[in-house]
């Protein structure tokens, strides 16, 4: 399969594909990074888009790339991939995407992209082209990465309200404001780093089964650029829906609030980025969140929109593989 030869055409095609859904990831979830730091009002919306966009483009300088390893050789045999594997599972994803970002749902644009690389594979080739470990690792993370949030969130805003204890609201207002300009950077930066390796992943294993490079040959850097461009520009074009839901509508926060849980989100993100682990900051951003408004008192989170938020991430795997699925058919009689 690796000698397949797909021809220049098509995986062009298929790497626009893969550039726009990196683009559209960026887009999606411009609102993790850039929510807690807009509602709080210590940024003006513009502002707060341009140095996202900035540090997710930087993270290029900071991060090794075992994500792009774990999606593009980790989580289906590299046997069965094929252009209209890859296809599928583009498709699966950008379906969900803008299905969720039309209706204001913060889902995961990265439990997408694997839920569409399931779902193409399967369809092509039955559940024995899974790899259990890859898919195994990433589906523990999506129960662990919201809940590391939410502990790192909700510790972080009990240590600051100790160390804070004697200070006046307003002195520590202002500090807070300063403070979360460098929390704020730091959750762009992971986010750059964990999300736009998942499109390198793509583009890498369709690379591998064009016969365009081997396995054992390193991601060219024209992939590297090219992911962490869109990305950033896709942030630098926003998704104010979304914004809204995760600044003000899980919780009222402060600027002290929002620096715990870009803390703690970013905290998430370097560990799973170091460990090659496809998380989704969406999630991660949520839990801090959550964790943060719990930890002033239970009543300050509205549950309820939590909740909506959770079933979301529960459904965004089956339904971007269905979507897959059906993507990987057309493409078998249109490519």
């Amino acid at each position: 399969m690796h000698t397949l030869q797909i021809s220049i055409y098509v995986m062009a095609m298929l790497v626009a594909l893969a550039l726009l859904f990196d683009f559209m990831n960026g887009f999606h979830d411009a609102a993790n990074a850039i929510a807690t730091v807009v509602s709080t009002g210590v940024l003006k919306p513009q502002t707060a888009v341009a140095m996202a966009a900035l540090f997710n483009v930087i993270a290029i300088f900071f991060f090794q790339l075992k994500v792009a390893s774990t999606v593009g050789k980790g989580t289906i045999e590299p046997a069965i991939i094929d252009h209209y594997v890859v296809f599928g599972a583009l498709i699966g994803a950008i379906f969900w995407n803008l299905v969720t970002w039309y209706f204001g749902i913060p889902s995961s644009s990265s439990h997408a992209l694997i839920g569409g690389l399931v779902g193409a594979a399967v369809a092509k080739a039955g559940t024995g082209a899974l790899i259990s470990k890859g898919l195994g690792m990433t589906i523990l993370f999506i129960v662990l990465s919201p809940l590391l949030g939410f502990i790192l969130g909700s510790l972080m805003m009990l240590l600051v309200s100790w160390l804070f204890v004697k200070s006046t609201p307003m002195r520590v207002d202002k500090w807070f404001r300063r403070l979360q300009l460098i929390s704020a950077s730091m959750y762009s930066l992971g986010h750059g780093g964990n999300d736009a390796q998942k499109t390198m992943g793509i583009i890498w294993m369709l690379l591998i089964a064009g016969g365009y490079t081997s396995g054992a040959d390193p991601l060219p850097w024209w992939v590297i650029l090219c992911c962490y461009t869109a990305i950033g520009l896709g942030t630098l074009f926003g998704g104010w829906r979304i914004v809204k839901t995760m600044g003000q509508k899980i919780t009222k926060l402060k600027p002290v609030g929002g620096f715990c849980a870009e803390t703690g989100g970013a905290i998430t993100l370097f560990i799973a980025t170091a460990l090659g682990v496809p998380v989704s900051t969406t999630h991660t951003i949520t839990g801090a969140i959550v964790g943060v408004g719990s930890a002033q008192k239970m009543s300050a989170v509205r549950w309820g929109v939590a909740g909506n938020i959770v079933w979301a991430w529960f459904l965004t795997i089956p339904a971007s593989a269905f979507v897959a699925a059906i993507a990987w058919w057309i493409g078998k009689q249109i490519l």
